[in-house]
């Protein structure tokens, strides 16, 4: 892992968006399945906005410029990788975390329920 993407890493940080600071809120602690989750972290040559390493699960919040072509393509791509690695990659648009975050919360928790594992 580059110096340069943990140092871009650590500034998406402090320059989080409204939507990933609400969820962060939800995520952060293990408050969700007991699932602990990274934010802004780096992952082969991409950054994800959240990551549980234990659980295979990238979570994405998604601004308007997600929406262009390219960056749906480059999306792709970047999801494609993820998977390859063996990560569950779930996308939220930054108005569904606002205007429903218990909606992307309940989503989360039952992707994490599908990974459960009988003990």
């Amino acid at each position: 892992m580059g110096k340069r993407l943990i140092q871009r890493a650590r500034a998406l940080r402090q320059q989080s968006t409204e939507a990933e600071r609400l969820l962060w809120c939800y995520l952060r602690g293990k408050q969700i399945k007991g699932a602990k989750f990274r934010r802004q972290q780096p992952i082969g040559e991409y950054i994800v906005d959240f990551v549980s390493f234990s659980r295979k699960l990238v979570v994405e919040v998604d601004g308007g410029q997600h929406a262009q072509p390219r960056e749906q393509l480059r999306d792709r791509r970047r999801d494609v990788w993820l998977q390859e690695q063996g990560f569950t990659v779930l996308r939220f648009w930054n108005n569904d975390v606002l205007q429903n975050v218990a909606g992307v919360v309940e989503a989360i928790r039952n992707s994490l329920m599908k990974g459960d594992t009988p003990t």
